[in-house]
């Protein structure tokens, strides 16, 4: 299987995310068959904002689906380490910005999704297997509800 290095996942990414901001997300909405949009989120270390865009094998009004699969890696890609450290998020998706509160899913609710994810996008069932003991992480984005004082 052709590994492409993180670098080139990177220029990828920004070149993605250009064409996507520059159009407001007209052109580069789908990417494998599947609804893309652009997570913005604090870097754990840094504390700085970073971007990058993902997609989502499931998504509904009031949860988005993320695959933290780094294409099967034996690590976990690091927008999932920023997201445990600081969950909330923006997600940028069908012209519309929205603010999200990301949690990792547990087993029961992995068990009941993967069947979506897998038909969303063949390729993560194959990641799995690369993957090897690494349990890939299945991330939940839900809205970030305002409090009623």
């Amino acid at each position: 299987m052709l590994r492409y290095p993180d670098f080139a996942w990177k220029a990828l990414s920004r070149s993605h995310r250009a064409i996507f901001d520059l159009t407001n997300g007209q052109l580069g909405n789908r990417f494998l068959g599947m609804q893309a949009l652009k997570l913005t989120m604090t870097g754990r270390k840094s504390g700085q904002q970073r971007q990058i865009m993902l997609t989502t094998p499931v998504f509904d009004a009031d949860r988005v689906v993320l695959v933290a699969s780094k294409g099967g890696a034996p690590r976990h890609p690091t927008w999932y380490l920023n997201l445990r450290a600081n969950p909330k998020v923006t997600i940028t998706m069908g012209g519309r910005s929205r603010e999200m509160l990301a949690r990792t899913a547990t087993a029961a609710e992995k068990d009941g999704l993967w069947p979506s994810i897998v038909a969303g996008y063949r390729g993560y069932a194959r990641y799995q297997v690369r993957a090897g003991d690494r349990d890939i992480p299945v991330l939940i984005l839900e809205p970030v509800r305002e409090s009623i004082r």
